[in-house]
């Protein structure tokens, strides 16, 4: 089939629009047309006519007329179903078929138009595929700007974290320097600008002058002109957050970077090493009687709900201070109602087992010894492994939901399920497709991208019985739900899973009730949505 023309005209012949497949002129397609209303028969259902040079396909819309002028040689079925499409697309694209609507949308018609024929040929294209390219909406452009936004809200976001953390540094210099501190800190408060080969040749002969260094000031300037902005020029990730900080934030970024000889000159605090392995637990004061319980936990969720695998270790230290305190029992709070007997019980050799149907009492075998004065001793180790939900401290619910436009919306929530622990410092990892970015559109707690593992790390900083639940919602490019699993929980928790929780302590000869501190934690080895 050859098409020559589409148009639209009215009854009178006159064209409102019309587009040209084939070379012709103005005057010929007018005349073509002004002659056609005068060619249709009445009082038939035709709806095609024929004269010595072309055919007319043609089709009412209202009170106007859409028509096909083809040769005669052209398959009518074919050109029949080519004018139903114009039609469609016409219906689609106007809200009615007037002359005016018809003039307001010209240029998204004869677009149209050109999709269906080419040169005077079919193309195999349906009303969907013509309304996509007249949209020209490209997913990858939309992957672009989100990834765009998000990357200005990282810098925002990075951009206060390392105001923060230079002013801390700022503050620990000065703090040094008033305390009069060895020469590595001072080294540090006169060094901090030459990130560079100046710093290092005087490090290797350092003087008693650089360690004083009444005025830091006076020393960055030489310093700073030397090579460190060459190796400034190699962090081109920080160098929209140190350009908006200014060259003071430069010297202090420069002073954070690892391999520095100032690392091995500047010990850090014992007390972070212990703060690193409690999280933000707050600190027990250890009393004369001190009990340290903890918890190992260990299981897999399924995401369509239950359990894979769960384990769960514990074990309790007693530490005694004071001799005159060595000889005391400790009485073991009743287990939850909802606890089953799978959870087993160790004890120490010198300690007696716990009677069947009486309260749980952890004591030396032989009333007339005491425990050891000084160390710890493992008086008590627990067990459970099993698929019983009532161990599990925070359920997790991933709900990908995939979408038309090749986007997948990803809610996500968690509740805690054990009002008997307190969950600090939990860090929720989702994995995202490869090379897509999230748009957040609600959260509670924070949430950052971790760039080396490429997911999205939701914190929440405590979840206790009082704010027990919180959601998380955004939308990523991708299709593929299974992508956004395994889901990986992170937190450490006070209080026991289990419920083994110290009710009392009294002397063996007297009865007498003995002050007693307790410190029960949570540690996570593994906890995963799988």
């Amino acid at each position: 089939m050859v098409v020559l023309a589409a148009s639209i005209c009215t009854k009178g012949g006159k064209a409102v629009i019309s587009r040209q497949f084939r070379e012709m002129s103005r005057a010929r397609i007018e005349s073509l047309l002004a002659s056609f209303p005068k060619l249709i028969p009445t009082g038939t259902q035709h709806t095609s006519i024929e004269t010595a040079d072309v055919r007319y396909v043609y089709q009412p819309l209202e009170d106007l007329y859409i028509l096909l002028i083809t040769n005669k040689a052209s398959n009518i079925l074919q050109d029949i179903e080519t004018l139903h499409l114009f039609a469609r697309v016409v219906s689609d694209l106007c809200r009615s078929a007037d002359q005016r609507e018809i003039l307001k949308n010209d240029i998204e018609l004869l677009g149209a138009f050109d999709e269906i024929v080419n040169l005077g040929y079919r193309e195999q294209i349906n009303l969907m595929q013509v309304r996509n390219v007249l949209e020209m909406e490209s997913h990858e452009e939309k992957i672009q700007e989100i990834i765009a936004r998000n990357k200005e809200a990282e810098a925002k976001e990075e951009l206060k974290r390392r105001a923060k953390q230079l002013e801390m540094q700022r503050r620990e210099q000065q703090r040094r320097a008033a305390a009069g501190g060895p020469s590595g800190g001072s080294y540090l408060g006169g060094g901090i600008s030459g990130y560079s080969a100046v710093p290092q040749r005087e490090y290797s002969a350092p003087t008693p002058a650089r360690t004083a260094s009444p005025a830091p000031s006076s020393l960055r300037g030489p310093a700073f002109k030397g090579s460190g902005m060459k190796l400034g020029a190699k962090k081109t990730q920080q160098s929209a957050l140190l350009d908006a900080l200014g060259g003071e934030a430069l010297l202090s970024e420069d002073m954070s970077v690892p391999g520095t000889p100032a690392v091995s000159h500047t010990p850090e605090p014992a007390p972070v090493a212990s703060k690193n392995d409690r999280g933000s637990l707050p600190p027990v004061t250890a009393e004369s009687v001190h009990i340290v319980t903890k918890e190992f936990l260990n299981l897999e969720l399924m995401r369509e709900g239950g359990l894979n695998n769960l384990e769960l270790r514990g074990d309790m230290n007693l530490q005694i201070s004071d001799p005159a305190l060595g000889r005391v029992k400790l009485a073991l709070a009743p287990p939850p109602a909802t606890y089953g007997p799978e959870l087993q019980f160790k004890q120490h050799p010198n300690v007696g087992k716990f009677v069947a149907n009486r309260d749980r009492v952890v004591a030396l075998k032989d009333p007339s010894r005491s425990f050891p004065v000084g160390q710890p001793l493992a008086v008590l180790k627990w067990r459970y492994a099993g698929k019983d939900e009532t161990y599990v401290p925070l359920s997790i619910n991933c709900w990908p939901t995939p979408s038309n436009d090749g986007t997948c919306d990803v809610n996500i929530e968690y509740e805690l399920e054990n009002e008997g622990v307190t969950l600090h410092d939990v860090v929720i990892s989702i994995p995202l497709p490869d090379g897509s970015y999230p748009t957040v559109s609600s959260h509670s707690g924070e949430w950052a991208l971790n760039s080396s593992s490429h997911s999205l790390d939701w914190t929440v900083p405590l979840i206790s019985a009082e704010d027990r639940s919180g959601s998380l919602e955004f939308s990523v490019g991708g299709d593929d739900a299974g992508v956004f699993f395994p889901v990986k929980v992170a937190f450490v928790a006070q209080g026991s899973i289990a419920g083994v929780k110290v009710a009392s302590v009294t002397r063996v000869d007297s009865g007498e009730d003995v002050v007693y501190s307790e410190d029960a934690s949570v540690s996570v080895e593994n906890y995963a949505v799988v």
